[in-house]
This record gives structure tokens, C-alpha cells and sequence, in this order.
């Protein structure tokens, strides 16, 4: 009998798979002769089986290093469900008891064990370094292999040790797997385990059955995922935070909304959060919500949905993430909410690093704006980043395709860009600065190049820095211009480059979406009220009772609410309450007239609301808001109150920005006079009361550096307080 026969009739016995799928047999066979051997395959393509199979046909014990205890569990229970004897898999690491880890090492010595799972830091223990060495091992396989690179989505000091502990243990073969992998940590990882003449098996990274999607996230955020959620129900997904908060904060506001959700970070203990992954699993629970730490290696297959709350810190592991849905092959939805703040935020959490980690950072997140901002096709994008080219220019599956905005040639520009890429010497600077210097903006680092006396500086006027970027990407995209990710992304002009330049042709690219005011008050296109009549009817409504007022139209309710209002239809006060954005106090004072008019149009058109849309709020959310309130009162810091709770300053004039926009009156005048000169609360104050809108945004762009964003915040807070509740 052949051998792939024989591999054939073993994947039937073992797993009861009649045939292989993309390159598995190619990889076993690949293993099997005793050779070095990397798997570049997406989410559901089947990857550990390529490590599986030959663990059983070979003599030994297969070492396999996972960074996940949860992935390990998960695993060992698969094997341990194809076969009649436990023993067939094992896990070591820091979860087990003393009497749990002898039985592991006495199965193992005894040859009944084909597949050990280790983690890194096990792996490092001087007394499992010494006991591996006494087993006879068939290879390695180094799960996850991303974690070993500094660009990798989810690197992991601890993975760059394995290649020695492996020379200590006694080489043989190694099989390293991952999902997820640019050209730069595919080389990273195979130099880091010494295996750079293994052989390459790269599957495509397409995944035609995903639909992706990015939308602005507005504070209204969490009722759009609620109704997402309660428009497919009985099925399964996923949603990412990026904090531990957030995911008990938004699995508890699920949960009273009833649907069955389940919260799941590493802060929690691992026994609460085994038990809510297997009611995932088991289908108790529809949705998981959760940090990062959830989903490596988690085999559901039906996922229907996964979303991101938070964008994610990279586009490798947007991408794993992601590849989470569908893997059967059916539906499967990715919608994820950006903001420019986030990657701001982001940005500050890594001030902390050294200075080359925050680089990579830094090129990470710039990746994943560029992304989350384009126009262009989605997976054409995504593939790209993987260094697969995807021939199609609407692939009929994401946002941007389904609606796609206007296209605008653009050829001139793109031979001034290469052009200022040559002058700048190449392989020395980004995207951003070259936008810059095209458009003529002076800063320090230009100056101090002295780059403002190159003859193309300044030379495309007739646009901005933005538009500028948006060329450069589309001409990296097209293979014009490459970036050197040794010199962190720098650009050089590819050979097409230079041709395209001395003989242009036709060029056309598609305008970034702005995103840089989602987290506003005034929701953008796309995400409004479910009943626009309705909506203009009550936006209508507010007008007058703002110019009876003598106020501005957003300090009687912001657009979110309306929107709201416009989607569920409340007829009571207490429905109105549960409105985002509105309190009891601006409910009394203002609601009666928009609950009278949306009573009357319900009836007049004989509308069914409803009532399950109600977006409910809990209750922990509002005990912290009662504990600022309270702090408030007895005039403590907000510097102090923040730390108190928990939050950066930012994020508890956030708070306090939700507590007044709702109706509650609050008093910090004895803060504000301490940060903010009286002259400018007065003529902020003022501006605040003739201004047509809140944002802070539009103000910054008004008075441009004169006043502080910190300033121009707690004089809102302060007018709103006095002048709307």
C-alpha cells in the first residue's frame, strides 16, 4: 500500500474524513519524511490536523508548544473524543496538581501518549526540560507561531525561547502552524526557530464566504449591536472589547435586553470561564463577549457573527479574529465599529514600551486605520496585507463594494508621489510624512531634513494631506510603490513604479470614508433611525422647543436619541427613560411633547413597536454614575474621582458628559475655576450658546490651539449642567 493510501485510510479511521482538504496531505507527507515543515493556513482550513494524523502513525511523542491553556483543554478533549483511551493526549502547564502532572509523565514514558501540549513557559521549567529528555519525541509543532515575531498580532517574549530549549531537549523535526502571518513575520518566525529552510505551505487567505464591514461607532453603539444581534436571532457570534470592563459592561447590558450572552477575559477565574466558553459551545448561550484571550484554536464551526466593539490593535489579528465566523463554509458577518480615538488611545498605552516596540506599534495601527478608513474593496485590502494578490475589483462581499463611492482618476498625483518618494532617497519614510511633504505642510522633522527646499515639496496644493495618503495606498496596492517593513514601512518605488512614471497611464482611486468625528454626537450616514419620517418629525420638534427655549437644538436632545426614538417608538416616560442619552430629569422637563407626537403617529399609521427593541440599561452602569454624582457634591478632584474609579481623566469626562447630556444637573464650578481662567469660561460659555452644535470637534477647529480640549470640555459640562437641566 502507498502511503497516501495508507494516510487516506488513517484519516478515515481516526477522524472519519474520506478525503484531505487544500495542502494537508502535502504537509503530513512533507512531516513524516522528517522534515522541517511551516503552515501558513487561514482559520478553519484545518491546520492541527496536519500535526494530528502524523502524531499517531509516527513512533513517540509529538511536543506541541500552545500559548493558550483554554486551546490546550480543547484540543486534548478533541483527541481524546477520536479515540477509547484518554491517555492518547495530554496537557502540561501551570493548571494541574502535583498528582495530575505524575500520571501526565507516566502515560507519556509508557508510549501511551502520542500528543503532549506544552506552553512556552512549561516548556522553560528546568525539571520538564530534564524529563523530555528521557521521552522519545516524533517532533515539535509551535502552535500560534505568530506569537515568536515583535509584528506578529500577539507576540509573546517567551516564544523566542523555544528554539533553545529544543536544542537541549534533542532536535528533531519541526512543524510550525499559524493563521495568520505578513512576509515579515513568516521570515521572523522561521529565523527564530531556525528553520528557514523548511519547506513553505501557504494557503490562501481569502475567505469568500465573509462579509466584511466597518462602521462609525457612535455612542449609540451599544443599541446597534443590540439590534443587530435581535435581527438574527438563534445564532451565534462573537463580540471583541478591548478592555475586561467593557466586556462585563456590554455582556450585562445584552443580558437584560434578553438575549443569552455570556462575558469572557482573563481576569476572571478560570473556572467561571471554562464554564461560559463550554455553554458557548454547547449552544446555551447565543453570544460571547470577550477580550482577545477568547477564540485561539475554539473549533464552532457555525459562528454567524463576529464583532468588534473596538477595532483591533493590528490587521493580523483583525484577521484571525475575524476567521472565527463561518468556518463551516456558511454565513458569516464581520462588523466592526471604529473610531479614530481608539487607535488614539491605543496609541497612548504604548508610551510605556521601548522605543522599537512602539514603532512597530505605531506601523500596526497605521495599517489598520488605513483599512478601517479605505474605500477600496475590503478583502482586496485584507489579501494584500497578507501578500496575496486578489485579481477581482469588487469581490460582492463587503461594505465597500456593495456601496461603492465615487472613483476619481488620479494619475498626475500618483507620478507626484513617486516622484517625492525618489526625491526623499527612498526606504526612509511613510506614508503620512510623504502626504505631508506633497501638500506643503511644515513641521519640525520637515524643516530639520530640510526636506521644504526639495522642489517637490508643496508641488499638489489643490489637495490635503489625507487625499494624498489615500494615492500612496492605492499605488501600493496597484504595485507601484512597496514599503520596507525593516525600516518600519518605509516607501521605494517598485520597477512598475519607475515605468508608470516615465510613461503614465490611467489611475483611479476611491476617496477614504472620515471617521474622524464617529465618536460624536451626530451620528454619520448609514446609521440612523429605522423611521426617517418620524425622525425629521421629532428633529422638527426640538427645533421649536429649543428657539422657545432660547437654546441650542442639542441641548433638548441629542440626534442619538431621536434616533432611538425613531426606532422603538416609546410611549411612556418610563420607555422614554430607557432612551439612550435621556434621564429622568430631561425626560420631565422635555419629554411629554415627543412622547405626545410619537403616541399620535404610532396610532395614524397603525405601527406595530417594537417593544423588544428596548434598549434597557443596567444597573452597576448606574451606580457609577450616582458615585460620581456623589463625589461631585462633596467637590472632590476629578484627577482623584477618575483614579477612584478606575478611569483615565478622559474617560470620566466621558462620564460626566453622559450624566448632564441626560438631564442631571451638576455642579464642578469648583474644579473649573481651578483649571480654567474665568475670561475664558465666559467667552466659551457664550460660544457654547449661540454654537449649533456640541462638539468639541467644531470648536477645536474654531479657536484652533487658543484653548485646550481639557478646557473647552469642562466649560461644556458646566453649560450644559446650568443652561439644558
Amino acid at each position: 500500500m502507498d502511503r497516501k493510501q495508507q494516510l487516506l485510510e488513517e484519516l478515515k479511521k481516526h477522524f472519519g474524513f474520506d478525503s484531505f482538504k487544500g495542502k494537508q496531505e502535502l504537509i503530513m507527507e512533507n512531516l513524516m519524511k522528517e522534515r522541517d515543515t511551516f503552515v501558513l493556513m487561514p482559520t478553519g482550513g484545518g491546520k492541527s490536523l496536519c500535526y494530528q494524523l502524523p502524531a499517531l502513525l509516527l513512533e513517540g511523542t509529538a511536543i506541541v508548544i500552545s500559548p493558550l491553556i483554554a486551546l490546550m483543554k480543547n484540543q486534548v478533549d478533541a483527541m481524546r473524543n477520536y479515540s477509547e483511551d484518554d491517555s492518547i493526549a495530554h496537557f502540561l502547564n501551570s493548571s494541574l496538581n502535583r498528582q495530575a502532572i505524575d500520571q501526565v509523565k507516566e502515560d507519556v514514558l509508557a508510549g501511551r501518549t502520542k500528543l503532549l501540549y506544552v506552553a512556552p513557559e512549561s516548556l522553560t521549567k528546568e525539571e520538564n526540560v530534564e524529563f523530555l529528555k528521557s521521552v522519545k519525541v516524533s517532533f515539535y509543532a509551535v502552535d500560534e507561531a505568530h506569537c515568536i515575531s515583535e509584528w506578529g498580532h500577539d507576540f509573546r517574549p517567551e516564544y523566542r525561547r523555544i528554539r533553545p530549549i529544543i536544542n537541549a531537549i534533542g532536535k528533531r523535526p519541526i512543524i510550525a502552524l499559524t493563521a495568520t502571518a505578513t512576509t515579515k513575520v513568516q521570515h521572523d518566525i522561521q529565523k527564530n526557530l531556525a528553520m528557514t529552510d523548511a519547506q513553505v505551505f501557504k494557503s490562501s487567505f481569502n475567505r469568500p464566504n465573509l462579509y466584511y464591514e466597518v462602521r462609525p461607532k457612535t455612542k449609540d453603539v451599544d443599541s446597534e449591536i443590540i439590534r443587530f444581534v435581535k435581527s438574527n436571532p438563534g445564532k451565534s457570534g462573537i463580540i471583541y472589547c478591548l478592555s475586561r470592563k467593557k466586556v462585563e459592561e456590554l455582556a450585562a447590558t445584552l443580558q437584560v435586553n434578553d438575549i443569552k450572552a455570556l462575558p469572557y477575559h482573563a481576569g476572571m477565574d478560570g473556572a467561571t470561564r471554562s464554564e461560559n466558553q463550554d455553554k458557548f459551545l454547547m449552544e446555551e448561550v447565543d453570544v460571547i463577549v470577550a477580550t482577545i484571550a477568547f477564540g485561539m484554536g475554539i473549533d464552532k464551526p457555525d459562528v454567524r457573527f463576529v464583532i468588534h466593539y473596538d477595532i483591533p490593535k493590528s490587521l493580523e489579528g483583525y484577521y484571525q479574529e475575524t476567521g472565527r465566523a463561518g468556518r463551516d463554509g456558511g454565513e458569516g458577518k464581520c462588523i466592526t465599529f471604529y473610531a479614530r480615538k481608539d487607535l488614539d488611545k491605543l496609541e497612548k498605552f504604548m508610551k510605556s514600551m521601548p522605543v522599537a516596540e512602539q514603532d512597530i506599534g505605531k506601523q500596526l495601527l497605521q495599517e489598520t486605520a488605513s483599512y478601517a478608513e479605505g474605500a477600496m474593496c475590503r478583502r482586496k485590502a485584507l489579501l494584500y496585507y497578507f501578500g496575496e494578490e486578489y485579481p477581482e475589483s469588487n469581490c460582492g462581499n463587503c461594505d465597500n463594494c456593495l456601496n461603492p463611492p465615487k472613483r476619481i482618476e488620479a494619475s498626475e498625483e500618483l507620478c507626484c508621489a513617486i516622484e517625492a518618494i525618489l526625491a526623499l532617497k527612498e526606504k526612509k519614510f511613510k506614508i503620512d510624512y510623504v502626504a505631508q511633504v506633497l501638500v506643503g505642510n511644515t513641521n519640525l522633522t520637515i524643516k530639520s531634513y530640510m526636506h521644504d527646499q526639495l522642489e517637490v515639496f508643496g508641488c499638489v496644493k489643490d489637495h490635503d494631506a489625507k487625499f494624498m495618503s489615500t494615492v500612496i495606498r492605492h499605488g501600493i496596492l496597484a504595485g507601484y510603490i512597496a514599503k520596507d517593513y525593516d525600516y518600519y514601512g518605509a516607501l521605494y518605488i517598485t520597477p512598475a513604479g519607475h515605468e508608470f512614471l516615465a510613461h503614465p497611464k490611467h489611475f483611479e482611486i476611491v476617496e477614504d470614508r472620515d471617521y474622524s468625528d464617529a465618536e460624536g454626537d451626530v451620528p454619520v450616514a448609514g446609521s440612523g433611525a429605522l423611521d426617517d419620517e418620524l425622525f425629521a418629525m421629532l428633529r422638527n420638534l426640538r427645533h421649536d422647543i429649543a428657539r422657545r427655549h432660547k437654546l441650542p437644538p442639542y441641548v433638548i436632545f441629542q440626534d442619538p436619541s431621536l434616533d432611538a426614538m425613531a426606532t422603538t417608538y416609546p410611549i411612556t416616560m418610563e420607555e422614554l427613560q430607557n432612551i439612550p442619552g435621556v434621564g429622568a430629569g430631561k425626560a420631565k422637563r422635555y419629554g411629554q411633547e415627543f412622547l405626545d407626537m410619537i403616541k399620535k403617529y404610532v396610532e395614524e399609521n397603525e405601527i406595530e413597536r417594537p417593544l423588544d427593541m428596548k434598549v434597557r440599561t443596567i444597573a452597576n452602569k448606574s451606580r457609577v454614575k450616582l458615585d460620581i454624582i456623589s463625589c461631585i457634591d462633596r467637590q472632590i478632584s476629578l484627577d482623584a474621582l477618575a483614579q477612584s474609579q478606575g478611569l483615565t481623566y478622559e474617560e470620566l469626562l466621558d462620564e460626566i458628559d453622559a450624566i448632564v447630556f441626560s438631564g442631571t444637573k451638576i455642579n464642578i464650578d469648583y474644579f473649573v475655576s481651578e483649571r480654567v481662567d474665568p475670561e475664558i469660561v465666559e467667552e466659551l460659555f457664550d460660544y457654547f450658546r449661540h454654537s449649533e452644535s456640541d462638539s468639541i470637534e467644531d470648536a477645536i477647529n474654531k479657536f484652533g490651539d487658543e484653548y485646550t480640549e481639557e478646557e473647552l470640555r469642562l466649560v461644556r459640562i458646566k453649560f450644559l449642567s446650568e443652561m439644558a437641566n
